[in-house]
């Protein structure tokens, strides 16, 4: 005969959070290791951590801390600060939160602080069950742990945001360098992106910086909107026959490109040496080449751009 499971109220099994609870996995460690794969031993329970007493503090086999912190009820912000708090004052290389309800927004703050690598953390789902009239048994399931994939969805993260603070202080910087030299870009608002672009006199034709790692260079852009290819390779193609004057004026070749699989066609110079992650020393001198070659560029197109039979 095959029986069916009957899950329990945990206060049915456990009366108590600190009293019966606590003092159960303090005795059952196992029980939490065979879930999390983790090596727990020598568990402590209500040790302080400042003015907070700690439900269970445990070591795995390498020696390091671990923080357990239980609930008998849903998860709530209270245990997940409490939580943090822990690990944070005792250097814990891991936290397990026992919950009998998981909330999805503590899932999701669980699944994010594994992002960060601070430590290993785990919510895990706790229940009570029965199988006729057995005695009672726990069933622990893990909702979030961490995991390489999460770690590196961090750090692309972390990585993403330090690019875009970098480019945004080059941009800054560069923008009060050219006040003085250029008034195109005189309206502009430094961004985080890889490019700072403004109007070129005439719609759809833009002065674009754009920077890389290690370098950057000057561009014309020219896009017109939706379903614009045609008219935009007409455009570049009659600033195209102006192209030794432009390059005279210019001071050098210009890199002339029809962007086949974009409707945009774009003129750019050559690589410009110095970029957003260089050593922030040499962005002056970058920049100022940058905002140089920039004004050497508007000085060549101006005329052309004007003249065209839009």
């Amino acid at each position: 005969m095959i029986d069916r499971i009957q899950r329990l109220s945990l206060r049915e099994v456990w009366k108590h959070e600190a009293y019966d609870f606590t003092r159960w996995l303090c005795d059952n460690l196992d029980v939490i290791n065979e879930v999390t794969g983790l090596t727990l031993e020598s568990a402590d329970s209500e040790r302080a951590a400042g003015d907070f007493r700690i439900d269970l503090v445990a070591e795995d086999a390498n020696g390091n801390t671990v923080v357990i912190e239980n609930q008998l009820e849903r998860s709530d912000h209270d245990h997940l600060g409490k939580l943090v708090t822990y690990v944070s004052n005792l250097g814990a290389t891991a936290a397990i939160w026992l919950v009998s309800e998981p909330r999805p927004e503590h899932t999701t703050a669980v699944t994010w602080l594994n992002q960060t690598g601070a430590a290993a953390f785990y919510l895990v789902k706790a229940e009570a069950i029965r199988i006729a009239d057995s005695a009672p048994a726990p069933l622990l399931t893990v909702i979030a742990r961490p995991s390489e994939e999460g770690l590196q969805i961090g750090k692309t993260r972390k990585e993403k945001g330090e690019r875009h603070a970098l480019r945004k202080q080059y941009w800054t910087a560069l923008l009060a360098m050219a006040k003085g030299r250029t008034s195109v870009f005189g309206s502009v608002s430094p961004g985080d992106s890889s490019y700072l672009s403004a109007g070129a006199g005439r719609s759809g034709l833009t002065y674009v910086f754009a920077i890389r790692q290690h370098d950057g260079d000057v561009q014309l852009y020219i896009d017109r909107g939706k379903e614009s290819g045609e008219q935009n390779l007409r455009i570049f193609r009659e600033l195209q026959q102006q192209r030794d004057p432009v390059e005279a004026t210019y001071g050098g070749p210009l890199n002339w490109q029809e962007l086949e699989s974009n409707r945009a066609c774009v003129v750019s110079t050559s690589r410009l040496a110095g970029g957003y992650r260089d050593d922030p020393s040499t962005w002056p001198e970058a920049q100022a080449r940058m905002v140089e070659t920039m004004v050497c560029f508007e000085r060549a197109f101006r005329p052309h751009i004007a003249k065209l039979a839009l």
